[in-house]
C-alpha cells in the first residue's frame, strides 16, 4: 500500500482545501507530525454536498447486486491490505499493532455483512382490511447522508456507517475526526479501487467541524445524520438537524457498569474486565467504566485484575510486545490524570498504576483504584483511559440501582453463574446491549447503540440497514 492520501475526496478526485489550509496528524506516542491533510472549510462542504446529490438519483437506481459486489471487492482489498492499515491507524491514534490488525478485520466484516444485506431489502404486498385498496410496500434510500466518525476506531467507524449507506443506495459525506484522518482517506481510495461510482463517497477532512458540518445539516439536501461521538456533541447536531428534520442515528457517550456477583466465576470475570477495561487502552464507549463487585469476593478480584493490569506492557503501538498503546492527545491524558487525582483526594486506594510516566507521548498506565467513593467524578464521567475503579456492594436491587443511575445506558456487562439471575439483572439494567460473562459485545452481525443519553438508533446486523431506508407506501384500487 502506497502513502496514503492526504487531499480532500469530492466527487471521484482528490483535491486540495480551496482555501489551501491544512492540518497536521500527530503521532501520539511521539508527538510528532505524521502528515498534512487539507483542512477543509465551507465552501468544500458545500462541494462535497452537491457531488453527493448529483450522484444521488443514479446511485438509488442501481442494482442491489451491483452495490453488494462493490462492498465485497472492499472488504477483499481491506483484508488484503491488513498490514499497512493497520500500521497507518497505529501511527495516527496510538493503538498497539495487534489491537490495530483485530479493527481491521472487524472493520472488513461490515462490508462483507452489508455486501450480503444489499440483496435483502425488501418490501411488501397485500389487500388493506376494508378490502377497497391494495397495499403495495417498497423500500428506498432515505439519501444524500453526512456520516461523522470519531478517532478511537478510526476504521472500523467508518465501514460502519459507509457499508449500509451503499447498500441502501444512499450518497454520502464522510467527516473524520481531525486526530484520526488518514484511514479514512485510505478506505476512501479503496472503494474508488473497489468501483465505487464518483460522487457516492467524499470525504472532508476538517479541523472546522462547526463551520463544516452546521451549513450541511440545515441546508435540506442532506436527509440523514449518522454521528458516533460524545453526548455533548450529540445534542448540539440533533438541534442543528431540527431545522430541516434530517433523520438521524447517533452512537454517543457510554458509562458502562461492570457487575460481578459473589457466585461469579472469577477468572472469567477478571478475563472479561480486561477486555472491557483495557481494548484500546480504555478509549472506547463500551469500556467498563464503573466496578461493582459484591463485598465478599471485591478484595480477590481486585487482587486479580491489579496483578493482571500490572503486567502490561506500556510503550508506543508499533513496540515488540507492547500492550498498551499512547492515549490520543494531551488533553486526553489530563482528563485521566484529573479523574484519577479526584478519587485519590476522595479516599480512593491505588493497587496500580496511577502516575504518568515521564517522557515524550501520551502515555498512562494501567490503573486500578479501589475504596471508590461514589461521588468520585469519575463515576459519573466517561472516563476513556485505563483506569479501572472497582466498588462494592450487598445485594441485587441495590446493585441494579446503582448501575442504572446514570443518564447514559449503553452497555452493561453481568458476571454471575445463576441463570435466573442473568437473566433477571439483563432485562433490569436500562442499557442496549449487555455482556453476559463476556468483556465483548462488539459484533457486525448484532444491533450496535444504547437507550437514553447514549444515543438513538442501531448500527450493524439486519437492522443497520434499516436506519438508511425509507418505507413508500402504494394503495392500488381492487376493483
Amino acid at each position: 500500500m502506497t502513502d496514503p492520501p492526504t487531499q480532500l475526496f469530492l466527487g471521484g478526485a482528490w483535491a486540495d482545501a480551496a482555501d489551501g489550509a491544512v492540518m497536521p496528524v500527530d503521532d501520539p506516542a511521539t508527538g510528532e507530525i505524521l502528515a498534512h491533510v487539507a483542512d477543509a472549510g465551507p465552501k468544500d462542504a458545500r462541494l462535497a454536498e452537491e457531488a453527493a446529490v448529483q450522484a444521488q438519483e443514479e446511485w438509488a437506481r442501481a442494482a442491489p447486486r451491483a452495490r453488494s459486489e462493490i462492498l465485497r471487492r472492499a472488504y477483499e482489498i481491506v483484508l488484503e491490505r491488513t498490514d499497512a492499515l493497520a500500521r497507518l491507524m497505529t501511527s495516527e491514534m496510538g493503538k498497539p499493532l495487534a489491537e490495530a490488525r483485530g479493527e481491521v478485520a472487524y472493520a472488513a466484516e461490515f462490508f462483507r455483512w452489508f455486501s450480503e444485506e444489499a440483496v435483502r431489502i425488501d418490501g411488501g404486498h397485500g389487500v388493506l382490511p376494508d378490502g377497497r385498496n391494495r397495499m403495495l410496500l417498497s423500500r428506498r434510500p432515505v439519501g444524500p447522508c453526512l456520516l461523522i466518525t470519531p478517532w478511537n476506531f478510526p476504521l472500523a467507524m467508518g465501514t460502519r456507517k459507509i457499508g449500509p449507506a451503499v447498500a441502501a443506495g444512499c450518497t454520502m459525506v464522510l467527516k473524520p475526526a481531525p486526530q484520526t484522518p488518514l484511514s479514512s482517506l485510505a478506505l476512501a481510495a479503496i472503494l474508488k479501487e473497489a468501483g465505487l461510482p464518483d460522487g457516492v463517497l467524499n470525504v472532508v477532512t476538517t479541523s472546522r467541524a462547526g463551520e463544516v458540518c452546521e451549513p450541511l445539516l440545515r441546508g435540506g439536501r442532506i436527509r440523514k445524520l449518522s454521528f458516533t461521538g460524545s453526548t455533548a456533541v450529540g445534542r448540539l447536531l440533533l438541534a442543528q438537524c431540527a431545522d430541516t428534520v434530517v433523520r438521524t442515528s447517533m452512537e454517543l457517550g457510554g458509562n458502562a457498569p461492570f457487575v460481578v456477583f459473589d457466585d461469579a466465576d472469577l477468572d472469567a470475570a477478571v478475563d472479561g474486565a480486561m477486555v472491557a477495561k483495557m481494548r484500546n487502552m480504555g478509549e472506547a464507549c463500551t469500556a467498563a467504566n464503573r466496578f461493582f463487585v459484591h463485598r465478599s469476593v471485591a478484595g480477590e478480584f481486585a487482587d486479580r485484575l491489579a496483578r493482571r493490569m500490572g503486567a502490561l506492557v506500556v510503550g508506543p503501538g508499533t513496540g515488540d510486545g507492547v500492550d498498551v498503546g499512547p492515549l490520543i492527545d494531551a488533553a486526553g491524558r489530563a482528563k485521566v490524570e484529573e479523574l484519577v487525582a479526584d478519587a485519590v483526594e476522595r479516599g480512593a486506594r491505588v493497587l496500580v498504576g496511577g502516575t504518568t510516566p515521564e517522557g515524550p507521548g501520551c502515555f498512562y498506565p494501567p490503573t486500578v483504584l479501589t475504596d471508590v467513593a461514589p461521588e468520585s467524578r469519575l463515576m459519573a464521567t466517561e472516563i476513556f483511559g485505563p483506569v479501572a475503579a472497582i466498588l462494592t456492594f450487598d445485594d441485587e436491587d441495590e446493585v441494579v440501582r446503582r448501575a442504572n443511575d446514570t443518564p447514559w445506558g449503553l452497555v452493561g456487562y453481568v458476571f454471575t453463574e445463576g441463570l435466573d439471575r442473568a437473566l433477571r439483572v439483563s432485562e433490569r439494567l436500562d442499557v442496549g446491549m449487555v455482556g453476559l460473562n463476556t468483556g465483548l459485545v462488539s459484533n457486525p452481525a448484532a444491533p450496535f447503540g444504547g437507550v437514553k443519553q447514549s444515543g438513538l438508533g442501531r448500527e450493524g446486523g439486519r437492522v443497520g440497514i434499516e436506519e438508511f431506508l425509507e418505507y413508500q407506501y402504494v394503495a392500488l384500487p381492487t376493483g
